[in-house]
């Protein structure tokens, strides 16, 4: 490296700086700073009336015994498995549809509409609208002559609806995600893979889905990490019932904290968590090769 190269790359630095520095001063002030805090909480017994008072590794000695925290965890679990899978279809899809039909902006508009309502107001339209006495839904359904759902108070569809329903809301998202990385797919691909005989179904499996490998990679990271956030949905609708069948682990953690004070505690669920996260995040980049492109 030339003399002239170093000092003009060290010139750059103050630039780099001031643009950087926002986001670093954002990151070490409401993430950094907060997981420190968090994790020294779970070693304390802390409520808002009284100082924490350390107790070592108690809090995390509990949650390995507490059977809601582990119900809580294959409760978000199951949210997350029909979530995921669902979404990730009608995205891919929608994506493939979008790609090949219409690339059209005011198609893109209306499906990125649903993501642009906020959580609570599209959880809240739908249990209006699956309420089991005057929801548009059952009312439907019996028109048909089929018996109501008690979408929301069933033990056996409560889960199941709410993960419909944030798919519903972030499908068109995670389409978007999705067709950004079908254009980055160069055309001569498929004109090579038309001139080989290949199908349009042979040409998605063998070409399309390959080559998306990264961007599928992120997008599952993304989804999966928010999928286990879930909170506004069960706290407006079901608020953990019936009998626990939609207490999240966000929602357990939540109560925890804010209906029970015991903010020591939520803080080791909230660390156990982030490992589980961080541990899932990892096995997904690694499994699916993100780093990887078959375009290189």
């Amino acid at each position: 490296m030339s003399t002239a190269t170093r000092a003009r790359r060290y010139r750059d630095v103050p630039a780099a700086l001031i643009f950087v520095g926002p986001a670093a001063v954002g990151f070490l002030t409401f993430y950094l700073w907060p997981a420190i805090r968090g994790f020294y909480l779970s070693l304390t017994d802390f409520s808002l009336l009284s100082a924490p008072e350390f107790i070592g590794l108690e809090n995390y000695e509990r949650l390995i015994g507490d059977h809601l925290f582990w119900n809580a965890l294959l409760v978000t679990l199951e949210y997350v498995v029909i979530n995921i899978a669902v979404q990730t279809v009608f995205a891919v899809l929608l994506a493939v549809l979008m790609h090949r039909l219409t690339r059209s902006m005011t198609i893109r508009s209306i499906v990125l509409l649903p993501y642009l309502i906020a959580n609570v107001i599209a959880a809240l339209v739908w249990y209006s609208m699956l309420d089991y006495q005057t929801g548009v839904v059952n009312q439907l359904l019996e028109w048909l002559s089929v018996d109501r759902v008690a979408f929301f108070g069933e033990t056996t569809t409560a889960i199941p609806t709410i993960a419909l329903v944030n798919t519903w809301r972030h499908v068109g998202y995670t389409a978007l995600l999705v067709f950004a990385g079908l254009q980055a797919i160069p055309k001569q691909v498929y004109e090579a893979a038309a001139m080989d005989g290949a199908s349009e179904w042979k040409t998605f499996w063998r070409v399309t889905l390959p080559l998306l490998r990264p961007v599928m990679a992120l997008v599952l990271v993304l989804t999966v990490i928010g999928s286990f956030q879930v909170f506004d949905t069960v706290a407006v609708t079901t608020t953990g019932g019936p009998i626990n069948a939609t207490r999240v682990i966000y929602y357990y953690i939540f109560e925890q904290a804010f209906a029970r004070f015991d903010f020591g505690y939520a803080s080791a669920m909230s660390f156990a968590l982030f490992v589980i996260l961080a541990g899932v995040a990892y096995a997904q980049l690694r499994l699916t090769r993100a780093s990887q492109s078959d375009l290189s």
